[in-house]
């Protein structure tokens, strides 16, 4: 698909999920690979694994495990890429940076009235527990119809988010696509035509228990991405957001009540199963291709339709 060599991929979080799996397509389709990540000593063996696949699809690619959200650690990797890019330019910026707070605002009350399993157990004489720990398991298992008689999510009503944390997350998740963006076009990194892509979720819509900090960052990442697309269109870039459907990531598991999160989901997806990260890593290489040079300012949603359907 990309024919011209000198054209590189910047991936902000690209050591799993959504990033890794566009890394990985992108190089296929012959992109040079240049992968941004924070990651722990321990997972470095199974990271180094997934960067040798993207090597053998015969692109370059280079890598930077320091913090993306940092002043130094951003200067760090734009001061050191033109050595890696050996004339090239960064045609793609993706943010999948997944770093935030998933804190409740206020403590939840705990639950007043018997459960379904309860209720159900009282009506057909079965021990509640015994009844109940067979429905988890099975609901464990990947029985999502189990979703609403299964045991809910347990929230921390202790830790309650602060306002620092709130900021953090607005930024780490958010706004930061815009110092990245404009630290590239300063160092004149960025190709003739170039894309920025963003990602969000159905949460900028709908509230969930402990999302509200992403939440807000998700909403202001989709603002500050349809203000790039009007004010950086002069200089050849175009930026967009992807919205992917609930999808099994590391980073879904942090959310609290992640399970019913992906029951529900799946239940109502007309195809019936959740967004893999490869469905996602599909359409952001299509928008990172000539054809798509007309789509600016746009909320893609790739989840096959789980977003209309109720």
């Amino acid at each position: 698909m990309f024919n011209n060599k000198k054209y590189w991929a910047l991936i902000l979080g690209g050591s799993s999920g959504f990033g890794l799996a566009t890394a990985k397509k992108l190089a296929r389709s012959g992109m040079n690979i240049c992968i941004v990540h924070r990651d722990r000593r321990g997972s470095l063996p199974r990271i180094e694994k997934d960067f040798e696949e993207i090597k053998a699809s015969g692109v370059q690619f280079c890598s930077f495990n320091l913090d993306a959200l940092s002043a130094e650690g951003r200067s760090n990797v734009l001061s050191e890429l033109p050595g890696y890019l050996n004339g090239g330019k960064v045609r793609l910026l993706l943010h999948s940076i997944a770093f935030g707070n998933l804190k409740l605002l206020a403590p939840l009350k705990p639950e007043s009235q018997a459960n379904a399993a309860q209720l159900l157990a009282d009506k057909l004489g079965l021990e509640q527990t015994k009844l109940q720990s067979a429905i988890d398991e099975l609901f464990a298992q990947g029985s999502a119809e189990l979703a609403s008689v299964a045991t809910p999510p347990r929230y921390d009503s202790e830790l309650l988010l602060r306002d620092e944390e709130l900021s953090e997350t607005i930024y780490s998740m958010g706004t930061s696509l815009l110092s990245w963006t404009r630290e590239i076009f300063a160092n004149s990194l960025f190709a003739n035509d170039a894309r920025v892509i963003g990602l969000t979720s159905e949460g900028n819509e709908v509230s969930w228990y402990g999302y509200a900090a992403v939440s807000a960052a998700k909403l202001a990442l989709e603002s500050i991405s349809r203000s790039i697309a009007r004010e950086f269109a002069v200089h050849g870039i175009r930026s967009n957001i992807v919205q992917p459907g609930v999808t099994d990531t590391p980073a879904l598991r942090l959310i609290p009540g992640n399970g019913h999160l992906m029951a529900h989901a799946k239940l109502k997806n007309p195809f019936g199963r959740l967004t893999t990260p490869e469905d996602v890593a599909n359409v952001i290489c299509l928008l990172a291709s000539d054809e798509a040079a007309w789509i600016n300012g746009a909320l893609i949603r790739v989840d096959g339709g789980e977003c209309i359907s109720g």
